[in-house]
């Protein structure tokens, strides 16, 4: 077919399915260790769920629409790949609102004042110095774990040994969460804060005896040895354009609007057939990378699908404002209040009861969420007259909301969800949040609000799952797993997304994995 004419060559050391950050990240590695590469997108773009886009018509504001913060990409592809992209810290950790004795007041974490302020709201030290010796733990744990993610599997045993903390190796990998925070805090809202770590993307209860819940935790402390989520400077799109022009400046073909239908391989040569508008066509290759869910390979290879279907749990919004709100907590300012992660209920309780009713087939109460402001860090993303007059952008992720609850009456759903969950920040605010929202060409507010279901649709995340199902400790937990965690029952066949060991969030990790898997290293 037309579209195959294309193709340079008749057979490629490597096609990649999938031109989301992971696939860009093993085209880019494959193609500087001189292989001839092929890489295949569905969409019109690349990037996947890491792109930067403009969705309110008429308006100059590039928001990471999907995935918004750093923390699991390792420095060391950034110098390997010699990408240009950067990241900036956030000034505070986060702010979370509470009303206590009658009067609005919050949390806040990073700068001088957080043992100040956990004193105000605790009555005394001991939750503050509980809080240092507790992330003390995971930061040394994250030292010791980070840098095997981008080595062969460890075995379990030779993951424990190399933390060498057996307190921290029972509260991490073998009680739930839920214990470990309970042992170590008091306060409600202060568990609420550390809890919240392990539920971003994971549906689960604090004491789920399968500790996927710990899994996500692990993830979310561990990256770059200190667990710091960091703003990217132009957005999440910068980093996979940057991934892109890497890819194409090492020699990698990079195709869109080619969506991979079949792989048929004997373990030593495979052929993938793709679609376009022109038609189907094949190409092939001697490795076949695969950066798409588990279902999805399942699918493409003809194999039986994995024996539990994945489901996310999350409500993505976007917004911008022509100001931040004012807080009825006056003692904080709102540009310190947004810069972090701004909790809205996310105590304790109160994540253990959205849970309880989620899980029973009906909306949380009291949607919990986690909001902050990438254009405080990071200024770039707006037009210069946007900047100039104030504009700011928010990022809300909500919890606790599972595809399930929107089978019947999707929209409706989304939109009473949506309602409800501003609400609730809305109950923090001195005045409602619809007031400061921004305005597109045609008059409506600029928000947009993604619930699983349509993520899934959008960008093919099975049941909306963000990390394409549970997150796996990085260990290899049999001997199925492979060398790397990349590898299928295929020879030449290997998982380069999200659902790979070691995989989940905006890494490039399983791209890595990938690609030295291919190699043979």
């Amino acid at each position: 077919m037309p579209a195959a004419e294309a193709f340079s060559r008749a057979v490629y050391d490597a096609v990649i399915v999938g031109g989301g950050h992971n696939g860009l990240v093993a085209a880019a590695y494959l193609a500087r260790a001189g292989r001839s590469v092929l890489v295949l997108e569905r969409l019109g773009h690349t990037g996947g769920a890491a792109v930067s886009t403009r969705p309110f018509a008429g308006v100059d504001a590039r928001l990471s629409r999907y995935s918004y913060l750093v923390s699991l990409l390792p420095r060391q592809i950034v110098r390997d790949l010699g990408l240009d992209f950067s990241v900036r810290k956030r000034t505070v950790s986060s702010y979370t609102p509470v009303v206590h004795e009658g009067r609005p007041t919050g949390l806040l974490v990073g700068g001088d004042g957080t043992r100040d302020s956990f004193r105000a709201l605790t009555g005394s030290d001991r939750e503050y110095e509980a809080w240092q010796a507790f992330y003390a733990m995971t930061g040394r744990v994250a030292e010791r774990v980070f840098p095997t993610l981008t080595e062969p599997l460890p075995a379990r045993d030779e993951l424990r040994e190399r933390i060498g903390d057996e307190d921290a190796w029972r509260m991490l990998f073998e009680e739930p969460i839920g214990a470990a925070v309970e042992e170590t805090f008091a306060h409600d809202l202060v568990r609420g804060v550390v809890l919240t770590d392990a539920l971003i993307g994971t549906f689960a209860d604090a004491h789920d005896p399968s500790l996927v819940q710990n899994r996500c935790f692990l993830y979310h402390v561990i990256g770059n040895g200190t667990g710091d989520w960091d703003v990217p400077v132009g957005g999440m799109g910068a980093l996979t354009d940057a991934l892109a022009g890497a890819a194409r400046g090492a020699g990698a073909e990079i195709v869109t609007g080619h969506e991979a239908i079949r792989i048929e391989t004997d373990g030593d040569t495979a052929e993938v057939r793709f679609r376009t508008d022109d038609g189907e066509g094949t190409v092939a290759a001697r490795k076949v990378l695969v950066n798409a869910s588990p279902q999805a390979l399942a699918a493409l290879l003809g194999d039986a699908p994995p024996p539990v279907p994945a489901e996310g749990a999350q409500l993505k919004v976007n917004m911008l404002l022509r100001r931040l709100p004012r807080l009825r907590d006056r003692a904080v300012d709102p540009r310190q209040a947004f810069s972090g992660t701004f909790h809205i209920a996310e105590g304790y309780g109160q994540l253990a009861a959205a849970y309880a009713q989620a899980a029973s087939g009906r909306l949380p109460e009291a949607p919990p969420s986690e909001i902050y402001c990438h254009s405080l860090t990071d200024p770039s993303i707006l037009g210069p007259e946007l900047a100039a007059q104030g504009y700011q952008t928010l990022t809300l992720f909500g919890l606790h909301t599972p595809a399930r609850l929107f089978a019947d009456a999707p929209e409706a759903t989304r939109d009473a969800l949506l309602k409800a969950t501003l609400a609730e920040l809305d109950a923090h605010l001195d005045e409602p949040i619809a007031d400061c929202l921004a305005v597109d060409e045609a008059g409506q507010p600029c928000i947009e609000a993604k619930a699983p279901l349509d993520l899934e649709r959008d960008l093919r995340l099975p049941g909306g799952h963000i990390f394409h199902r549970d997150l796996a400790f990085p260990y290899a937990a049999d001997a199925a797993t492979g060398r790397w965690g990349v590898e299928t029952a295929h020879p030449n066949v290997l998982l380069c997304g999200a659902g790979a060991v070691r995989g989940g969030g905006v890494s490039g990790i399983p791209g890595h994995n990938a690609a030295m898997a291919a190699l043979g290293r």
